[in-house]
Formats: C-alpha cells, structure tokens, sequence
C-alpha cells in the first residue's frame, strides 16, 4: 500500500478525513519540530482517540516527541452509547466537525456523548453546529431521521464541564451531487443567546444590542434567550451570541461571539474570520455578532466563512458528477482544504470568479465515495 507523505500539522483534520475515507495510509512529518514545544497538541491526539473509537482497525504510531505520525486507516463502524471526553483545550466543535462527515460512511448510525467546551471564542459552537452545519448535510440526501445534536449542558472555557449527545445517520450508498449557486435575499433572522453561571440579564442585554443593530434593516428578528444554572452550567462563568440569517433559497448564513474567561491553552488561532474577544460587555458581544452577520451576508455565497472547508469537501466526496457552488471570498481554511482534496482524493476544482457580485464560482467532479461499510438490505 502507497503512503501519502505530509508535513506538518495544518489540515491535519481534513487529511485524517481523507485518508480514512479514500483508505490511504498517511505519514505526516516535521510536526512542529522547530517550536519550543514541538510535537503534537493535546487536541490533536484526542481527535486520533476519537477516530479509533468510531472505527476498526485503524493504527496510530507516535514518535517519543510528537513530531512524526503514521496513521493507516481502518473501516468506519459508528455504533452507539459511545463517550469521548475532548478535554479543555479545544472546544467541542472542533471534534464536531470532522465526526459527522466520518459517521456518514459508517457501518451503523453513530450516536457519541461529547464532554467539554460548548461555546468558546476559537470554534464553532454548538448551537451554529446544531442550526446551520447539520442542516447543510441535508443537501447531499442525507436525511433529517436520526440527525441530532442535543446540548445536554453547556461548558464556558476555561474548565468547560459541557455535554452533548451527537447522532448522525449513514448514507444509505453515497451522497447526492449539488448545484447550490443562489444565496437569495435574506428573509429572517434568528439566534440563541446563552449565559452560564452568570446573570440571566446577560442574555437579555446581548438580545437588545444585537436587535438594535438588525432591526434597523430586517423587521422579522427573534432571538432566544437560553440561561443555565445549577448542574448544567458547567464549572466556568461564559456568555455569549449565535445568530443564523436564513435566505429566501433556504441558504443558512451563521455569525457568533462568546465572552469567556482567558485559558492558558497550547490551541492555535481559529482558521476561519470569526475571532472572539475574551471577556467584554454583553452589549459588544451583540453588537459584534450582529455585524459580523451582516459582514458574512455582504461578502455573498451560499455559506459563511467557516463552513466553506465542510461544503467543499462534501462536493469532493460526491458520486462522479458535476457539483457546484458560489462562495464568497475564499478563507485562508477554505483554500488549505482544496489543497488538501487534490492531494488525498485526487479531485480538483474549476474556480471561476465574479467580479460582478465578488464571489466566487467552484466545480467539480466528486470522487465518488461510496459507504462501503454499510449492509444493503
């Protein structure tokens, strides 16, 4: 068997991904090696526990400093009643993300217990994954039965103490090809603020800064407020904003803000636009995601900025057939991830661009991923 040689820890999600879908043996060198703490992150080998939790027979070789890994692939499974702590360094989201495109291929549905940070100011959290990322899978045929993501307890950083219950369903043989090019107009706007051992007059405080910035261009704003005390609070104090604006050709536009206490963690920088902004007023926090949001729907294309890596993966893995979508101005992730793509599935995209509306049009044709690993019967 073929090993595919990298360097570097960048993408290394996206490259497990592939690797394990197109059933490639990876090597990846140089991981950090020069930094003062070279070697992999913490988050990065819990994401490696996780994906040998989720398949069979996969292999991890680690070298004593961290700095070389060889990863050779095995069969997805998915299955139930599965846990996986993902620690206080990374947020919840950030396992999120690459679990549900392996479930998809799995043997059986997947149905996993997340204990951690639900909200932080790197990673998406779990109310833009639960209202804008799941419904995104629906594009591709995936269906809506046994698709879930459940906030059992919310966990501010730096301690977390958060929970959630992911379920997706597997792909009965593959995905369905797309051609998704027309954002619409934005018809309404919805959101959830939410506090964690803190004032409930925080979220209220966030909702009237943020409608303050809406409302002066779209009537139709609701925004809900979510408190939490007691046991599903979490042990750290946090608040912060999750808005969705919803077009009229059902495209899902997400911003976020999370005011959190500082951690001292070995986590890099977020890869897409969004940043947060440590503690600061719950009125900033509002007003921030409300013109974040107006910022992700004036740069056009069918999706924001963080789920352009996601949706162009997912047309990747597609049956061979044409997809295509419109973006708006590619992420620094986004251009990483098509890198990516070219070097483990072989797929490459046809990028055109539209000065005109300032977004960018991609095709191509999908390297027709099939769930191999799924009964027919």
């Amino acid at each position: 068997m073929s090993v595919q040689k990298v360097r570097g820890a960048e993408q290394l999600r996206t490259r497990l991904i592939c690797a394990t879908l197109a059933g490639i043996t990876m090597r990846v060198d140089n991981i950090r090696e020069r930094e003062e703490s070279p070697g992999l992150r913490l988050h990065e080998a819990s994401v490696l526990r996780l994906i040998e939790k989720v398949t069979n027979g996969c292999t991890v070789e680690i070298n004593e400093t961290g700095t070389r890994l060889k990863y050779k692939p095995g069969v997805v499974i998915g299955g139930s009643g599965l846990f996986h702590d993902c620690g206080t360094s990374r947020a919840i989201g950030y396992f999120v993300e690459p679990l549900i495109i392996l479930a998809l291929f799995g043997k059986k549905a997947l149905s996993i217990t997340l204990q951690g940070i639900t909200n932080d100011d790197k990673d998406s959290c779990v109310d833009t994954l639960r209202t804008t990322t799941l419904p995104l899978l629906k594009r591709f045929g995936v269906t809506t039965e046994g698709l879930e993501l459940k906030i059992l307890k919310r966990g501010a950083p730096p301690l977390g103490g958060g929970e959630v219950l992911l379920k997706v369903p597997t792909v009965t043989k593959n995905l369905t090809a797309i051609n998704w090019t027309d954002e619409g107009m934005v018809k309404r706007v919805r959101g959830v603020a939410y506090a964690t051992r803190v004032s409930p007059q925080m979220a209220n405080r966030m909702v009237d800064s943020a409608r303050g910035v809406l409302n002066r261009l779209l009537a139709d704003v609701y925004i809900f407020t979510d408190h939490y005390k007691g046991n599903e609070s979490g042990k750290s104090p946090g608040y912060g904003l999750s808005l969705l604006a919803e077009t009229t050709t059902g495209c899902l536009i997400s911003a976020e803000r999370a005011a959190v206490a500082s951690r001292d963690a070995d986590a890099e920088p977020r890869n897409d636009e969004r940043s947060g902004g440590g503690l600061v007023l719950p009125e900033d926090v509002g007003s921030q995601a409300a013109q974040q949001l107006l910022e992700e729907v004036k740069a056009g294309g069918v999706v924001d900025f963080t789920h352009q890596g996601l949706l162009l993966l997912l047309c990747a893995l597609c049956p061979e057939d044409v997809s295509k979508v419109r973006l708006g101005r590619l992420s620094p992730n986004a251009i990483r991830t098509l890198r990516t793509i070219k070097e483990f599935l072989g797929v490459q995209f046809n990028i055109q661009a539209e000065p005109s509306t300032g977004t960018v049009m991609l095709s191509c044709v999908g390297s027709g991923c099939k769930n191999l690993s799924r009964k027919i019967t």
